[in-house]
């Protein structure tokens, strides 16, 4: 007589679920910011409300390099038009899709608990939860990064054909999601040989990583191509360099602790983690210097690294602690647990909730559409300095439905741009001679600067009107003008 053993419990579920949860919760906290929306999201939001061929066309003149996420987007605005949550749920989930990645990748390379910790870290990281709430891409990049560096564990654990054509399709995806994710292939290749992977994983990794790069390839040719959209990047100074530097030195710190054999890993966690941490914002600064690019959210995901590291540190203290303390009766260990867990989500909670106000991010577009709706009247005439700054106008049309215009010559979805194309200078000054109002769109400190078109129209306004009221929103001031002497 034979009796069947009891079936072994699955320990992934334990450790991958409680960080995924505080990220949803975290995410879903606040999401519509109080209804505001800054210009890059606003974007997004737009340009995933027009048509297939109207993206397709814009996308061969300008911003190629998000253009996945806006099919995306667009896809989900088809099936559900839910207006701000919507627009940065996907964000939300790709995050938490993070977090319950990352705790597996520390289950399998550092244990359980480190796994464990390790996904609430990255949870409660600032930037994570910034970008979980924000209807761009790198979310999503974040996750994509995450899921392959998993996958790569894998596929260095049992190297296969499914197992490379997985983690390819994941980091292609990446790639082309934003195509600074390839810095993370090159963190791979410096895990590879910091851990001293064989003939075997090098050849499948090398064949997968050429796939890649001949996927990504096109979209580099044309993002390169586009390069102009991203003139307003500057060299990187003291103020880029010190939140990078901060952690790749808390991280190394980190790395240097000693981290006892897990059975059956393929890896320590330092040899992924620290290349994943550092290498990412570092060639991108240094590339910086002879061709600006470096943004910090362009590698937001190098924050994964940082989270692996620290859930080790946390695992190692713990198992430092005096017996005394690591040895509580078993019905307080929950207590215990809940009150370290209480403390480690409180602690960053002014900061959290920080980030979900107006304020936290660079403008305000919708609060700036709100105001010129208030100052506006019907057949009041309209104009955005730089001609650029159309965001609010876009993404809430009715609050400029009373107003004219009247320098846009075509519409952005017409000529296949973001914000439209605007008439010569000269028809400018002839329509601004008509009318006797105008609301002015605009950056806290315009400047006459590079577009003839922008010149022309602070000189007519000059010339020709006086302010009358203004209202200063988070990064855009809105200003009624009109002719001299009717301000009343």
């Amino acid at each position: 007589m034979t009796t069947d053993k009891p079936p072994t419990p699955d320990r992934r579920w334990p450790v991958v679920l409680p960080p995924a949860l505080l990220t949803l919760l975290l995410g879903l906290w606040g999401i519509e910011r109080g209804g505001s929306i800054w210009r890059d999201e606003a974007v997004s939001y737009q340009v995933a409300h027009r048509s297939l061929p109207e993206i397709w066309r814009m996308l061969h003149g300008i911003d190629a390099v998000h253009g996945l996420h806006y099919l995306l987007l667009h896809t989900v605005f088809r099936f559900w038009d839910g207006g701000l949550l919507a627009l940065r749920l996907p964000s939300v989930l790709a995050m938490v899709l993070a977090a319950a990645a990352l705790a597996e990748i520390g289950r399998r390379l550092a244990g359980p608990r480190a796994g464990l910790l390790a996904g609430l870290v990255f949870a409660l990281v600032p930037a994570v939860q910034q970008y979980a709430q924000e209807g761009r891409s790198y979310a999503s990049v974040c996750a994509a990064v995450v899921v392959g560096s998993l996958l790569l564990v894998r596929a260095w654990q049992r190297p296969g054909a499914s197992a490379w054509a997985a983690y390819g399709a994941v980091m292609l995806l990446g790639t082309l999601l934003h195509e600074f994710a390839v810095l993370v292939v090159a963190g791979h290749a410096v895990t590879l040989w910091w851990g001293r992977a064989g003939r075997r994983v090098w050849r499948g990794w090398a064949v997968t990583t050429a796939i890649v790069l001949a996927g990504l390839l096109p979209l580099v040719l044309i993002s390169r191509a586009q390069a102009d959209q991203v003139a307003w990047i500057r060299p990187p100074d003291w103020s880029d360099i010190w939140a990078p530097a901060l952690t790749s030195a808390v991280g190394a710190l980190c790395a240097c602790l000693r981290q006892p054999a897990v059975p059956g890993a393929a890896l320590r966690l330092r040899v992924l983690a620290l290349p994943l941490l550092v290498l990412p914002p570092v060639v991108l600064i240094l590339v910086s210097y002879l061709d600006p690019l470096y943004v910090d959210r362009y590698v937001v995901f190098s924050y994964a690294g940082l989270a692996l590291l620290l859930g080790l540190a946390l695992d190692r203290g713990w198992a430092r602690l005096p017996r005394a303390l690591t040895r509580w009766p078993t019905a307080g260990r929950p207590v215990v647990a809940a009150l370290a867990l209480s403390a480690l989500v409180l602690a960053p909670l002014p900061l959290e909730r920080g980030l979900r106000t107006p304020q936290s991010r660079p403008n305000d577009v919708a609060a700036a559409a709100r105001a010129a709706r208030d100052l506006g009247r019907p057949g009041d005439a309209v104009l955005f300095v730089p001609g650029a700054r159309r965001e609010a106008a876009l993404y809430d049309p009715s609050a400029f439905a009373a107003l004219a215009d009247v320098a846009l010559d075509r519409s952005g979805a017409d000529s296949g741009t973001i914000n439209g194309v605007e008439a010569a200078p000269e028809r400018i000054r002839a329509a601004l001679a008509t009318v006797h109002r105008v609301v002015l769109v605009t950056d806290p400190r315009p400047r006459a600067g590079a577009s003839a078109r922008d010149r022309a129209k602070l000189a007519v306004l000059a010339a020709r009107f006086g302010p009358c009221r203004s209202t200063a929103v988070r990064g855009i001031t809105v200003t009624l003008y009109a002719a001299r002497g009717s301000c009343g």
